[in-house]
């Protein structure tokens, strides 16, 4: 592994002020650069590769065969500063926070780096401002306050994203989709990631050096997903059936819900920031949305849950799944989504929670963009508020 150029000593995103923090302006805003021409044909049609939201669900970034594109959720539109961006195809794309730095992976027909290669953009100045050399492909990357986690087939890296300094290393499981999820709220990270077995979860608290191995599922996992603090971990497997959340302190199940009968395939699974609400997308074409029955607020200081205090949180359903369980087919006693909205089947999409109450925000491969709101009484069918295609409106 090589490290090439280093970062300028003004990179340092561990004390950007509130003016670098600040959401970029939109793309209608920015001066374009005359140095700069927009690439050829490729761009006026240009095919999806990848999407991710940023680490509160405020943005989103999109890379395609032509470069990426970042976008806010709330209002929506189009927000990066510099149009034309990297010259090449992106398969992969992060964005810090709101700001101007993306960490890009090449991609598609016309790459605009090898696989092999990390790239540190910076949107304002329209350049590469760090790049990371390694000797196998880049699978995906995780970004959080002052630190980047890198996904490599079996290794999980951890660097300071102010001088790419290296912290961190674990080997996993071969990961060909890059599962990798960091805590977001500030203090000491969490960090989760496949184990050496088969549906086995590695859970790294840093702050007290402690790592917790989860045996979530008996086949390999498809998906899982932090709360913004990291006490909790849901996740999925290659069955897509059922969902389960765990304590990663002590890799307790606190619940688990089910999805549905038939086999599926889960592409996105996200926690509301209060962590009441759980949210999965499959390629069923239906996102639902779970109540977690965990009281946050009765995790002791070892994040343990006791059986009384999970039985409060919902006393009835405990006590009516606990008989009927020796009755009963198990599909039967599951417990199902409170509300769903049906999208076209096949298309992958990503989930999370907008900061609207009781919404959703659904972003699409095929381009689309969509919000809804659920009802958190009676259920049901959720209600759409908002659609764009970010595609066309281009």
């Amino acid at each position: 592994m090589t490290i090439s150029p280093p970062p300028p000593p003004n990179f340092n995103p561990l004390n950007l002020g509130p003016e670098s923090l600040a959401p970029p302006k939109a793309a209608s805003e920015s001066q374009p650069d005359p140095t700069l021409t927009l690439p050829a044909s490729p761009a006026l049609n240009p095919t999806l590769l990848h999407l991710a939201f940023s680490h509160d669900h405020t943005c989103f970034s999109v890379a395609t065969t032509s470069g990426f594109r970042g976008y806010s959720c709330d209002p929506f539109r189009r927000c990066d500063c510099d149009p034309s961006g990297p010259r090449g195809g992106v398969r992969f794309v992060q964005m810090l926070f709101h700001c101007h730095y993306f960490a890009v992976l090449g991609g598609g027909p016309d790459p605009f780096c090898p696989s092999n290669k990390l790239m540190i953009w910076d949107d304002r100045q329209a350049r590469c401002v760090g790049e990371i050399t390694f000797r196998s492909d880049v699978k995906s990357i995780r970004l959080r306050q002052g630190r980047m986690v890198v996904v490599l087939l079996n290794k999980i890296i951890v660097y300071n994203f102010a001088d790419l300094k290296l912290l961190d290393t674990m080997m996993t499981l071969d990961n060909p989709k890059g599962l990798c999820e960091v805590s977001q709220k500030s203090g000491p990270a969490v960090l989760a990631c496949p184990g050496l077995h088969p549906g086995q979860i590695r859970v790294h608290h840093y702050g007290s050096n402690r790592t917790k191995f989860i045996t979530a599922h008996s086949s390999s996992l498809a998906c899982f997903a932090l709360t913004l603090d990291g006490q909790f971990l849901a996740t999925a497997s290659c069955k897509g059936t059922l969902i389960r959340v765990f304590n990663t302190l002590d890799g307790t199940l606190l619940q688990e819900v089910r999805r549905g009968a038939e086999k599926a395939e889960i592409y996105s699974l996200a926690f509301s920031s209060s962590a009441q609400w759980l949210a999965a997308s499959s390629d069923k074409g239906t996102v639902h949305v779970f109540s977690v029955k965990v009281d946050t607020g009765s995790l002791g200081n070892d994040g343990s849950l006791s059986t009384s205090e999970f039985s409060r949180t919902n006393p009835s359903a405990i006590s009516s799944l606990s008989y009927f369980k020796a009755v009963l087919p198990r599909y039967f006693c599951s417990e199902w989504s409170v509300a769903r909205f049906r999208l076209q089947e096949g298309v992958k999409y990503i989930v999370a929670f907008g900061h609207q109450k009781n919404t959703v925000i659904i972003v699409g491969m095929d381009g689309s963009f969509y919000r809804c709101q659920f009802d958190p009484e009676n259920g049901g069918e959720m209600t759409q508020l908002e659609y764009s295609n970010f595609l066309k409106s281009e």
